[in-house]
């Protein structure tokens, strides 16, 4: 078994892409899992895929970050089911790529919404169990996005350099804490993120990109890379970027 033996793991926007990826690489450790996203139907297919192959405990919660109360029963229900809750991943978010002057304002909201206002109540819900254990790691998926800016990126990167600012407070506030905090910051990764943009400025941008994104798995690695360090060990940030072409 691997170095999270006996250890639960909540991943949220498990159900397709990077979340699923780690939820996999996770489990391969030896996490048990509970697995949170809207689609509760490919969250029951990856969680009996998980049990199946490496015989850990995969638990399905229906979760809308959006929701606070949804957020505290994904805790609430992990505690009650696990016992503890060592790993969380707020890793559910949208990318919404738009120019600023074709105004799309309810996907600006949205990715307020789901980017930072779904991180807090992560935290919210998770952090008390954490300091109560005197132990735990929190893992925000963050973006290149906040860390540069880019043009059809204003808002999207604004809601990622938000997730990175409370990356960074909370390593400060938890040093002694006993839970570790890492901002992973992924580049361009082939998920479905890029399928829901509506901006058809932006679709034909991306039409001329020449680049080899990277796999939702290289992703997981880094993750899986953070939480099997010794307890001793806090690795703050990461950051995955793809290799560009000759």
């Amino acid at each position: 078994m691997g170095k999270l033996k006996n250890k639960s793991a909540i991943i949220t926007g498990a159900s397709s892409g990077i979340g699923k990826a780690i939820a996999e690489h996770l489990a391969q450790e030896g996490a048990n899992v509970v697995l949170a996203a809207r689609r509760a139907h490919k969250l029951q297919q990856l969680a009996e895929d998980v049990e199946d192959k490496y015989g850990v405990r995969a638990i399905v919660s229906e979760t809308d970050v959006t929701k606070r109360s949804d957020v505290e029963d994904l805790v609430k229900h992990t505690t009650d089911k696990l016992g503890s809750v060592d790993i969380y991943v707020n890793n559910a978010g949208v990318m919404l790529l738009s120019f600023l002057k074709n105004d799309h304002v309810d996907e600006w909201e949205q990715m307020v919404d789901v980017n930072i206002k779904g991180v807090l109540f992560g935290i919210h819900a998770a952090l008390p169990q954490m300091l109560k254990q005197q132990s735990g790691h929190i893992i925000n998926v963050a973006s290149v996005a906040g860390h540069e800016v880019f043009p059809s990126s204003t808002v999207y990167s604004a809601t990622k350099y938000a997730v990175k600012a409370l990356s960074m407070g909370m390593e400060k506030e938890l040093s002694r804490s006993g839970v570790r905090v890492t901002n992973v910051s992924p580049g361009a990764v082939d998920t479905e993120l890029t399928e829901h943009i509506t901006d058809g400025d932006v679709i034909d941008m991306f039409k001329d990109r020449d680049m080899t994104p990277l796999d939702s798995e290289d992703i997981a690695s880094a993750v899986a890379y953070a939480v099997t360090q010794p307890a001793s060990v806090n690795v703050n940030e990461l950051i995955v970027r793809p290799m560009h072409k000759k």
